[in-house]
């Protein structure tokens, strides 16, 4: 009777949800090699991490994660094996069902940075792939990338006028654009942050879209209206 009901109560039980992997690629700011508008020397050193504008700084991935209540930093590389990749971050969402692992690239490898995104996409390895910087394709082409995802992985670009130069390409690869951007903007990480909530809760993309708005506004000082124009209506 008992083994009855241990068989019972284990056909009763649902599966635990797989848990979601997220990989985000930052594009350090780089003053040399970027066709942006120039920033603080420091902050714009595509070579030091620490103090990067998309990284570093109080904006930047590695800050703005490690001082959130929803993700706890489990591991830090600073020697990653790639002379490309200057740190590598591993986090957990508070929830346990999510693991997000972001690399900073070297600013002068903006490209290969962009090219690795698409890669990631398409490997079927991913949930969730997000690129973070410069808007690349404005200072050069790439070929897109010839492979296609198996899955569906869903993508956001977060830098100059996404909606326009990427949106295309991505779904050409096989992937599902869940945020960018129609302006030029400011691709600081609380956007990501703050869209990764709805994400995670399974909402639409008209949820992350009213989520990044709200946390631009905030952090640019601007009306919600204009701040959630930033951001591409994506149909659902």
């Amino acid at each position: 009777m008992v083994i009855r009901l241990l068989f019972f109560l284990v056909l009763a039980t649902p599966l635990a949800a797989a848990e979601k992997r997220i990989k985000v690629f930052v594009g350090l700011c780089d003053n040399a090699t970027q066709g942006i508008v120039k920033v603080g020397a420091k902050i714009g050193d595509g070579d030091k991490p620490a103090d990067n504008l998309y990284w570093g700084c109080s904006d930047g991935l590695k800050s703005h994660f490690k001082a959130s209540r929803r993700w706890k930093l489990e591991k830090t590389e600073a020697a990653t094996g790639d002379p490309r990749i200057l740190e590598r971050l591993t986090f957990r969402h508070a929830s346990g069902d999510a693991v997000l692992v972001a690399e900073a690239w070297r600013g002068s490898a903006l490209k290969e940075c962009y090219i690795a995104f698409e890669a990631s996409l398409v490997s079927g390895e991913q949930d969730l792939v997000a690129f973070i910087g410069h808007n690349v394709l404005m200072d050069t082409p790439i070929k897109p990338v010839a492979a296609k995802a198996k899955s569906r992985p869903e993508a956001i670009v977060l830098c100059c006028l996404s909606d326009r130069y990427f949106r295309e390409r991505l779904t050409d690869a096989g992937a599902r654009p869940v945020l960018l951007t129609t302006q030029l903007m400011y691709p600081g990480s609380f956007i990501l942050h703050d869209a990764l909530e709805p994400w995670l809760a399974g909402k639409d993309r008209d949820a992350l879209r009213d989520a990044a708005g709200l946390a631009y506004a905030k952090n640019q000082k601007i009306k919600a209206a204009a701040a959630k124009g930033v951001f591409a209506r994506l149909d659902p």
